[in-house]
């Protein structure tokens, strides 16, 4: 089994692979949907991914998943060895989540489902259907007022 570490960027990925002792660093992906699911076809089934929790990691999580045994987001706040890291390298980041999953100390996120997903998006899209109706409703009835 193979731990990955990704240290997430806006417009990149760090890259570093932990192979039982062995580490590499293959380099950086592009954080586009084309360049993620080229890396994603690259992985074995039994690999494990980590990344820190950041605003790409949902989508990144969601296109790799189908490649990997495993993706495991962690929580940003919890992972203080990187947060008070004296040397600051995409490379050394990544490197100290693979470690730190591939020895069991690292502090997971929960993800949801899809079907969970699903429900929070109707939710959010119902509660921006009542705002409306509510704004439109209360000029509504501010003209009436004013007439």
């Amino acid at each position: 089994m193979r731990v990955i570490g990704l240290d997430v960027h806006r417009t990149f990925a760090a890259v570093a692979v932990l192979d039982n002792t062995q580490l590499s660093h293959p380099g950086r992906v592009d954080l586009t949907r084309e360049a993620v699911l080229a890396f994603g076809r690259k992985l074995r089934p039994d690999d494990e991914v980590v990344i820190e929790a950041t605003v790409n990691t949902t989508m990144i999580a969601h296109l790799l998943r189908p490649f990997l045994g495993k993706v495991v987001i962690a929580n940003p706040l919890q992972v203080r060895a990187i947060a008070h890291a004296k040397i600051k390298a995409d490379k050394i980041d990544a490197t100290v989540l693979a470690k730190l999953h591939a020895s069991g100390f690292l502090p997971e996120v929960w993800m949801p489902d899809e079907a969970t997903e699903t429900l929070r998006r109707l939710v959010s899209q119902r509660t921006q259907v009542v705002q409306q109706m509510t704004r439109v409703k209360n000029r509504i009835h501010s003209i009436l007022h004013a007439t």
